[in-house]
């Protein structure tokens, strides 16, 4: 039997090594691949991580969508209050022109002007830091030599050309700041918006340097050196930059500008421009420059009006694509977690789809194997032949047939098992009844036999006078007494009780120890080495002897046969015990194990081998007469698993109810055994090598 489990065990094990070693790599890799709702998550896993990265990669385009459009906001808005700045430069340069030429009414006016510069660049400057934008941070930085140049201004210490090249340096590079930062967001309608605003920056600027140049000709009556050749230049990028500006306009944006140059003072600057190309000879110019100052800066103004709107268009066009691009960006992370959430809706919907009917089918096979199946079979073991052949085992739970079509028929087939094995254990167990009846049949006839053969030779011996004859028959009648107990053995196996023998009162441990040894076949090798005074019940005398027969047996067949068995009897309590020595080959932990199951009838003896047939018979006694065996390594022996040589000991301790002691014996000076002792004590040190 243990080998037989081992060896199942061994081909279990060989069979998971055999397995392939990318599928113990995938197993290995996916911890959860060995149960359904891990397959059903694994396979939905698969393709919602593809629908997953691709909705991150839409994600991820529209975030950078979404926040391009939020800098092209900012960077629109800076773009703005750089324009800001430049108009009150512009009109600081105008002022500062002026002054330089002789006006010194234009102090008060440009003290103001200052002052407005001086709080734009500062909230510019600030809001550039928060930004991050280099193009205009470093724009801002061409004005840190304003304040000198306001210093030397004042005490007119400044050459005119070097401060307003200076002006219009500052301005230039604060324009070019805006196309060096550009818009990052990639929209052509933003491009363009930008692209105009640039451009209608350069005309307010050209049309702000003409401003300057002409106010301070004016204010001298004449062109002086290469002013004429300058204000052609100006004039010209004006000219050049409105022509850029109505390329990339929008229609509204143009009918702005051109608004701008329809009013009265625009008729007026081109008036004053053709009185400015009379005068490019050098002769004297007839104009009022307070008329040109205030005629160009009401233009000027026009133009800022027209920035103006044109940047609102461009913030308006950028603050609609952040719009869009935040839709966008929030659509698609609600469609990222509407794919994830419905994949994991999925996911455990059929999961459970099908591990629900799975569990249940578990537990109908669990409760099958634990409980249906015992009990019907139990059922049918304990029914007549006629009637076990007929019992059915119950239906099946009926929900499990509003599953689906696989799980249904998975039921159906554990269902045809179940009929199936109900059937083969109503066939096993006529076959058993059967051979039972049959070895009982056998063990009646053998009995019977035996029985007359020992009156046969009891007879021969009454009247046999030769002592070589008397030997014979006696060696006769000690093989019909073996044969004898041999067949009490076949009708105790199945279930059988023994013919009565009569003996009435009380027979001696020592009676009942030879008596055993009278059955067994090497009968001169057992010796009763000590025994403490008992008596046994006679009810019990014939099928105790017949145990302590077998265990004698079995101990003069594992002991070589120069070696000696041994028998010592103690009291212990209430409790009387027997302990049949050997000193054999011994027996393993494993073995000694499943030798006390098969003594304590927890096996059955039709799938045993036949030589432990023996276990099964003492067995039986024992649970008659309420009599515990146990095997255990000799006392004198290592008790370890690996201990072999030592030979085995086997205990028997016989209860109250069967003994009592002899005049003069131990039992009333022994101490009551301890409450739940489960083992029967060794024997006392004096009879088995001191203890060992």
């Amino acid at each position: 039997m243990a080998m037989t489990r081992v060896s199942r065990t061994r081909r279990r094990r060989e069979r998971r090594t055999r397995r392939p070693t990318g599928w113990r790599i995938l197993t290995g890799w996916l911890p959860r691949w060995s149960t359904i709702r891990g397959r059903v998550a694994i396979v939905l896993a698969v393709p919602t991580c593809l629908l997953l990265v691709l909705t991150g990669v839409a994600v991820a385009d529209r975030a950078e969508d979404w926040s391009a459009a939020r800098e092209s906001g900012e960077r629109v808005q800076l773009a703005l209050d750089v324009q800001n700045l430049v108009r009150e430069l512009q009109r600081e340069h105008g002022l500062t022109s002026g002054l330089l030429g002789g006006a010194g009414r234009y102090r008060p006016e440009l003290a103001d002007t200052r002052r407005r510069v001086d709080a734009i660049h500062a909230e510019l400057q600030r809001r550039v830091d928060e930004n991050a934008a280099p193009a205009f941070e470093e724009a801002l930085g061409s004005l840190d030599q304003l304040p000198s140049i306001r210093e030397r201004v004042d005490d007119e210490s400044v050459d005119r050309d070097e401060a307003l090249g200076f002006f219009a340096t500052a301005m230039a590079e604060l324009n070019d700041a805006q196309l060096a930062e550009g818009s990052p967001h990639g929209d052509q309608r933003l491009g363009d918006g930008l692209a105009a605003l640039q451009a209608l920056a350069g005309a307010t600027e050209a049309l702000a340097e003409e401003r300057g140049l002409m106010n301070g000709v004016f204010v001298a009556g004449r062109f002086a050196g290469g002013q004429y050749l300058e204000f052609a230049g100006t004039r010209a990028a004006r000219d050049s930059a409105v022509r850029t500006y109505e390329q990339l306009a929008t229609g509204p944006q143009r009918a702005a500008l051109d608004e701008a140059f329809e009013t009265d003072e625009a008729g007026q600057v081109a008036a004053f421009e053709r009185l400015a190309d009379a005068g490019a000879d050098g002769s004297p110019l007839d104009a009022g420059a307070d008329d040109w100052w205030t005629a160009s800066t009401a233009l000027t103004d026009g133009l800022h009006e027209a920035q103006r709107l044109v940047g609102e268009d461009v913030a308006e066009r950028a603050d609609r694509l952040s719009a869009d691009a935040t839709r966008q960006l929030a659509g698609f992370v609600a469609l990222g977690l509407l794919i994830l959430g419905v994949a994991v809706a999925l996911a455990i919907l059929a999961a459970r789809s099908i591990a629900r009917p799975l569990d249940e089918l578990t537990r109908q096979a669990e409760s099958v194997a634990g409980h249906r199946l015992p009990e019907t079979v139990r059922s049918i073991q304990e029914a007549e032949p006629e009637v076990a052949e007929q019992l059915l085992p119950p239906e099946p739970d009926p929900a499990l047939a509003r599953g689906a079509e696989e799980v249904t028929r998975l039921a159906a087939a554990l269902h045809d098992v179940e009929r199936t094995a109900v059937g083969l254990a109503a066939q096993q167990t006529v076959l058993r009844r059967n051979g039972t009846e049959s070895l009982a049949n056998l063990g009646h006839r053998n009995q019977g036999l035996v029985r007359r053969q020992l009156r046969l030779i009891t007879a021969l011996e009454s009247k046999e006078l030769d002592p070589d004859a008397l030997g014979d028959l006696f060696e006769l009648d000690h093989l019909a007494t073996r044969m004898r107990r041999n067949a009490d053995s076949l009708l105790i196996l199945t279930g059988q009780q023994l013919p009565p023998r009569v003996w009435t009162g009380t027979a001696e441990i020592a009676e009942v120890v030879h008596s055993a040894v009278s059955e067994v076949e090497d009968y001169r090798r057992v010796a009763l080495v000590e025994a403490e005074p008992c008596s046994v019940h006679g009810g019990a005398f014939y099928e105790l002897s017949h145990l302590l027969a077998e265990l004698i047996e079995n101990a003069l067949t594992a002991s070589p046969p120069a070696r000696p068995v041994e028998v010592y009897g103690w009291w212990d309590g209430p409790e009387y015990c027997l302990a049949i020595v050997d000193r054999g080959n011994g027996m393993t932990e494993e073995e000694l194990e499943l030798a006390n199951a098969r003594l304590r009838g927890e096996d059955s003896f039709l799938v045993a081998p036949t030589r432990f047939l023996g276990h099964f018979v003492v067995g039986t006694i024992a649970a008659r007469l309420g009599v515990q065996v146990e095997v255990r390594h000799t006392q004198s022996a290592p008790t370890t698993a690996a201990a072999r040589g030592a030979g085995v000991s086997a205990y028997v301790a016989l209860p109250p109810r069967l003994v009592h002691p002899r005049a003069g014996g131990q039992a009333e000076q022994a101490e009551p055994p301890p409450a739940g002792a489960g083992r029967i004590p060794q024997p006392p040190a004096r009879m088995i090598g001191g203890g060992g």
